[in-house]
């Protein structure tokens, strides 16, 4: 059976009896007295912990499973009316082994971090402003649907609809690694509901994912290079204004290691005291550089894209097609389904695997 014969592969790949051995030593580390002495790296183990438990516990059910379709198998060769019940059994083990091959397929040094995803509208006023919005939804959703942790570090709301620009943190295992494949600018087409005349227009907007660091990875700064900024904070939608000035900008220009000049501009209005934005913003400012950073070096490879292209024709990675049919493309997969509430409901999945699986 070609499921089994699957998992027995997978195995190899996943390593199994490495993961357990991972467990046990994660384990030994919080005996230890000291542990947490050092919090924020206590923090770490017991999430590398937590995550590596997981996977064990997933492949012990893939093989309990596994064992559950072999007993229906002989029942059904006794001549057993258990054709429903294989069925079903073959069903879960198939998603269980997808699901599983796919989180193992995640081993990039960043993947299990968590992510920030920065949403910028490109030109056309509102209409690119409200499709900012619409993407700011649908990976809220996604987001909510995998049991992730969602923080709103900035939000500026547009000046009829929609989002001037907004940034999210979404926390939780893996983030990272599967909204990596959601980095770039992403291109709207319908009938307006702005427009009076209920022509059709074509709006863009740019979604930049970086992996969120820590003090594991060093970015160099030069503090010379780097404006603050200080704004009234607020909630979306003009909710909790603030009438002192705790929301934080700043803006970095400098060289990447390319030879490219960049401008890099974060902001931050989670928090209620200008330090703690500040310091939540720097630590954005990093994260951002250290992406602009990782992509120089997969292009060099060939195999991501200039984030830095226009938002314009010809840059985007996914196509969104309300009208006059209804269509999501992605352009670097030709991956597409016509489902377009699906998608904007945040059912992204099978758009991040296939862009992940074409990458390895």
């Amino acid at each position: 059976m070609k499921y089994l014969s699957a998992c027995k592969r997978s195995g190899g790949i996943f390593d199994y009896d490495q993961r357990k051995v991972n467990v046990i030593e994660l384990r030994e580390q919080t005996q230890d007295p000291h542990f947490w002495d050092d919090s924020e790296s206590a923090q770490k183990v017991m999430k590398e912990l937590d995550r590596e438990k997981k996977l064990v516990q997933q492949w012990d059910e893939l093989n309990e499973l596994v064992e559950s379709v072999k007993v229906y198998q002989q029942f059904l060769a006794e001549g057993e009316e258990v054709g429903e019940e294989l069925e079903a059994e073959i069903q879960a083990l198939q998603k269980n082994l997808e699901d599983l091959e796919f989180k193992n397929m995640l081993s990039g040094e960043d993947d299990s971090r968590d992510a920030i995803v920065k949403f910028k509208p490109g030109a056309g006023g509102t209409e690119s402003q409200d499709w900012a919005e619409m993407l700011y939804r649908m990976y809220t959703k996604w987001a909510k649907s995998q049991d992730y942790d969602i923080s709103v570090l900035e939000y500026q709301q547009g000046d009829v609809a929609g989002l001037k620009s907004a940034t999210l943190q979404i926390s939780g295992d893996y983030a990272y690694g599967f909204l990596k494949a959601e980095s770039g600018v992403h291109r709207l087409v319908r009938i307006s509901p702005f427009d009076s005349n209920s022509r059709r227009h074509t709006s863009f907007c740019s979604v930049f994912v970086s992996p969120l660091i820590d003090d594991e990875i060093e970015v160099d700064i030069n503090e010379s290079d780097v404006e603050l900024q200080r704004f009234h904070a607020s909630g979306a939608g003009g909710q909790h204004v603030n009438k002192v000035e705790t929301g934080v900008r700043l803006i970095w220009e400098g060289k990447l290691s390319d030879g490219t000049e960049e401008q890099v501009v974060v902001e931050c209005q989670q928090e209620r005291s200008q330090m703690q934005n500040r310091h939540k913003a720097m630590v954005m400012l990093k994260s951002n550089i250290y992406e602009l950073e990782k992509q120089i070096k997969e292009r060099k490879k060939q195999k991501l894209e200039d984030s830095k292209s226009n938002i314009e024709w010809g840059a985007q990675i996914r196509s969104y097609v309300f009208h006059p049919y209804n269509m999501v493309k992605d352009h670097r997969t030709d991956y597409e389904t016509s489902n377009t509430d699906a998608v904007m409901d945040g059912e992204l999945d099978e758009f991040m695997k296939a862009y992940l699986m074409e990458d390895i």
